[in-house]
C-alpha cells in the first residue's frame, strides 16, 4: 500500500560519457509511483567527452520532473555528487532527504514508495540502502531476509549499501563533509562506514535497482576494472579505521589478510580461472 507521507526528495545523477544510458535512467525515475515525492534531479555532468551534456540538457526541457543540469570539468564521481548535494543545499533547503543514482543504474518503479514506508515508519533511520541485481547480502554467514542496521564491521565485510540503492538525510551528508574527493576507489564504502558509526545507516533486502545494466561489480569496465585500486582503496579505509579506534587491531589485521585474499580471489575470476 502507497504511503502518501510526503518526503521531499533530490536525487543526483553523477554523468561522465554516458550518452547511450542516461535516457533510461532518468525514465526509471519519472516511472515512480511516488515521483510526486521527487522535488529535483541534479545531473552533474562530470566533463563528459560524448554528446552527454547536449543530450541531457534538451531532455531536461520536456522532463515532467525538474531536472538542473550542472557541468563541470572532470573530477571524479565523489567530486560530482558533492557538487550536486552542495547545489540542493544551496538553493533547496527544504529538500530534507537526498537519494543517488549512477548513469547507468534503473529504478524499479517502486523504489521510492517501499523506501518511504520505511522511512516513515521508524525515525532511527537515517541512510537507507536495498539489495541490487538479486544480490544477495550475508552477515555473519547469515542472508539478511529482514531490514537491519549496519555496523562497520558489517559494511568492512561486506561493502554495503550501494549508492544508487540509498535515500538519505541531507543533513547527516554535509555534517559528515560528503566523499572524499582525493579517493578514486572505495570511495563509497569510505562515507557509508562514517554515517554507519555516526549514525543510523539500515538495509533493506529487497531488489530495488539493476545495477549497470547487468554488469558485474568489479573487473569489467569503469573504475571497478582496476582491482588494484579498489583493493588500495579498501586499505585505506581500514587504516582510517584504525587510526580513529573505530575498530580494534584484531580486526584491522584480520580485514588485511581477507583483502588480500579477496583481491587475488577476483584476479582469477578475472582471468577465468575459478
Amino acid at each position: 500500500m502507497m504511503n502518501d507521507s510526503v518526503l521531499k526528495i533530490g536525487i543526483i545523477i553523477p554523468m561522465y560519457n554516458c550518452e547511450n544510458t542516461i535516457i533510461h535512467v532518468f525514465e526509471s525515475l519519472e516511472k515512480q509511483t511516488l515521483a510526486k515525492n521527487i522535488q529535483v534531479i541534479i545531473a552533474v555532468n562530470d566533463g563528459s567527452k560524448d554528446s552527454t551534456l547536449s543530450i541531457v540538457t534538451e531532455y531536461a526541457k520536456k522532463s515532467p520532473i525538474k531536472i538542473e543540469v550542472i557541468n563541470k570539468k572532470n573530477e571524479g564521481v565523489s567530486s560530482a555528487r558533492n557538487k550536486g548535494v552542495q547545489f540542493i543545499t544551496d538553493n533547496y533547503p527544504e529538500i530534507e532527504w537526498i537519494a543517488f543514482c549512477d548513469s547507468d543504474d534503473l529504478w524499479h518503479s517502486d523504489k521510492l514508495e517501499i523506501q518511504t514506508n520505511i522511512l516513515v515508519s521508524n525515525s532511527k533511520i537515517d541512510c537507507l540502502g536495498t539489495q541490487f541485481n538479486d544480490v544477495k547480502l550475508r552477515v555473519k554467514g547469515r542472508i539478511v531476509n529482514s531490514l537491519i542496521r549496519g555496523t562497520v564491521k558489517d559494511i568492512c565485510i561486506q561493502n554495503f549499501p550501494q549508492p544508487s540503492t540509498v535515500i538519505m538525510r541531507r543533513s547527516i551528508f554535509n555534517e559528515l563533509g560528503g566523499f572524499d574527493e582525493q579517493q578514486y576507489y572505495a570511495e563509497d564504502g569510505n562515507f557509508f562506514l562514517k554515517v554507519a558509526y555516526y549514525y543510523g545507516l539500515y538495509y533493506y533486502p529487497k531488489c530495488l535497482i539493476e545495477y549497470g545494466f547487468g554488469k558485474r561489480g568489479f573487473g569489467q569496465k569503469g573504475l571497478s576494472k582496476n582491482l588494484k585500486g579498489m583493493y588500495l582503496g579498501n586499505i585505506k579505509n581500514l587504516r582510517e579505521l584504525k587510526k580513529k579506534k573505530m575498530i580494534s587491531i584484531y580486526f584491522y589485521m584480520e580485514m588485511r589478510l581477507f583483502y588480500w585474499i579477496k583481491y587475488i580471489r577476483r584476479i582469477l575470476i578475472t582471468l577465468g580461472k575459478i
